[in-house]
């Protein structure tokens, strides 16, 4: 009765069911999510102790990274505050780390997978073919950037905490083209201290725990009158890379006719700042161009491939003589090899460059093995240039040849230990040679993004193969990925903020969901 009194009272005063719900179960197993409560407190602990309270189900509920609980007498309350989830990743750039590994160190995600919480969706997001920002999830928190501004969710109960509006900041990326990301990479990363969102020829530096913005940095000048834009962006060990984009070399839409006036995909100016006042550490300027696919950030070690631009990518000149001319040349065209250079990360002095072969147009590392992984981003409406068919790997410390080795892959790679996953098979890191490991998925465009146990993707709907079993790609039916990466595995979750904007898929069901793993 006290219950029903309860929901009258609230009801009538235009609270119930917005702000609160009351619900009548028994303390021992309450059958909530796990993970739900931000703040948990009892009115029966302060009359009759917090031990009356039990303590195995409050840690249930409690949310990892600071949900708190208020329990006793008045004079004798006890404050329990839950720390991180132990085996729980992050995943803080667009390829999770600035190595570009696209495998997070979440321990805890493996299948199978059931719903933790879904929300409906409300805030607006680029066409699925623009390829837009991946998701980032760090401390708990969930960031998705939609077409004007940003979103920070609970990653445990998809709460929504702040939101940093800024109007089109996705324009560019709300199209038909199917490069976005792919080519430019992403506008945003972040670490536990702040949120870096590059916005024309500046970066913004947000709280990552409430949204208020902290500062904002200038691009450096290289020459003056020069436009000033933004490309490459990544924050490790408290420094904050960048590069100019170049915006002469405007590459062709992959899909849909789409305006590619903004889709910067190469640079000519990469520096380094301090990442808190913004001041400039050191720049370097490379002799050709570099692919922003091509930087990545290991141990004190910045990696890029310096290599002349591809002009088989280019948009071609819409006068058709021209255009006949133009793909005429196309047919004898070779790209011409580029050298691969290690910089330091703390004043940009060249600790070893190689020009032994240097064909790719991807780099990624591994810290633990000491391993530069160099490949094609061969994937589904790539660039010309994306001849894929190749591998090779480095000794990251002195750019020594480990192995080159012919490999067919339609993903990017995964970096995942000592051993390289990229669809549909599986390479050890250290040797190039092929491992006894197969996967296959349905029809999408993205490609794949992985942790210590599981790898997620779009196979039709949203699939993954859980690492530790042999049962194959598994499917949770009625959401769907979008065309790059919006699925990761973090905060000891499978997130998946939606991103099939302008699908018409009949099965869709349009939902930022959190999968959880039903071990």
């Amino acid at each position: 009765m006290k219950a029903v009194k309860a929901r009258k009272l609230l009801d009538e005063a235009g609270l119930y069911g917005t702000r609160v719900t009351v619900l009548q179960r028994s303390l021992t197993e309450t059958e909530l999510p796990n993970y739900f409560a931000n703040l948990i407190v009892s009115g029966a602990s302060v009359e009759k102790g917090a031990d009356r309270i039990p303590h195995k189900e409050i840690d249930r509920l409690l949310r990892p990274f600071g949900g708190t609980a208020c329990l006793g007498k008045p004079n004798e309350m006890r404050l329990t505050v839950r720390g991180p989830l132990e085996g729980a990743g992050s995943w803080t750039h667009q390829y999770c780390d600035p190595a570009n590994t696209n495998c997070s160190t979440d321990e805890l995600v493996r299948g199978p997978l059931g719903m933790l919480w879904f929300i409906d969706n409300d805030f607006v997001m680029p066409s699925r073919h623009g390829r837009g920002p991946a998701p980032l999830c760090c401390d708990g928190r969930l960031f998705v950037e939609g077409l004007h501004g940003l979103r920070a969710l609970d990653a445990y109960n998809g709460h929504v905490i702040w939101e940093y509006p800024i109007k089109n900041i996705l324009k560019t990326y709300d199209q038909e083209h199917l490069m976005g990301t792919a080519g430019t990479g992403s506008n945003f990363c972040m670490t536990s201290d702040g949120l870096y969102l590059r916005v024309g020829g500046k970066c913004l530096q947000l709280d990552p725990a409430t949204g208020r913005l902290l500062t904002e940095f200038g691009a450096p000048e290289p020459m003056a009158g020069k436009e000033r834009n933004w490309g490459y962006i990544a924050c490790k060990d408290g420094i904050l890379f960048g590069t100019l984009a170049e915006t002469e070399h405007i590459v062709k839409y992959r899909y849909g006719k789409s305006d590619m006036q903004t889709q910067f995909t190469e640079s000519v100016f990469l520096f380094a700042m301090d990442a808190m006042t913004g001041k400039l550490k050191w720049s370097y300027t490379p002799e050709h161009s570099i692919r922003n696919n091509t930087i990545a950030i290991g141990k004190d070690t910045i990696y890029l491939i310096d290599r002349p631009l591809a002009l088989c990518d280019r948009m071609l000149i819409l006068d058709k003589e021209q255009e006949l001319k133009e793909k005429e040349l196309l047919k004898n065209y070779s790209q011409p090899a580029g050298t691969l250079v290690a910089l330091n990360t703390d004043n940009g002095d060249v600790r070893w460059k190689s020009s032994d072969n240097i064909y790719g147009t991807m780099l990624a590392v591994s810290e633990k093995r000491d391993v530069l992984l160099m490949t094609y981003q061969d994937t589904r409406f790539k660039l010309i240039s994306e001849v894929g068919g190749r591998m090779a790997a480095f000794k990251a410390s002195t750019g020594d040849k480990l192995w080159d080795v012919e490999a067919h892959y339609a993903s990017r790679p995964i970096l995942n230990d000592s051993t390289i996953y990229a669809q549909p098979g599986a390479w050890d890191i250290t040797t190039g040679e092929k491992k006894d490991f197969h996967f296959e998925r349905s029809y999408g465009c993205g490609t794949v993004a992985g942790s210590r146990h599981l790898l997620a993707f779009r196979s039709a709907t949203l699939g993954y193969r859980d690492l530790l079993s042999d049962k194959g790609t598994v499917n949770y039916g009625g959401i769907r990925p979008g065309c790059w990466i919006n699925t990761i595995p973090a905060s000891g979750l499978l997130l998946m903020p939606e991103s099939s904007n302008r699908c018409i898929c009949s099965y869709l069901i349009k939902a930022t969901v959190a999968l959880q793993p039903m071990r």
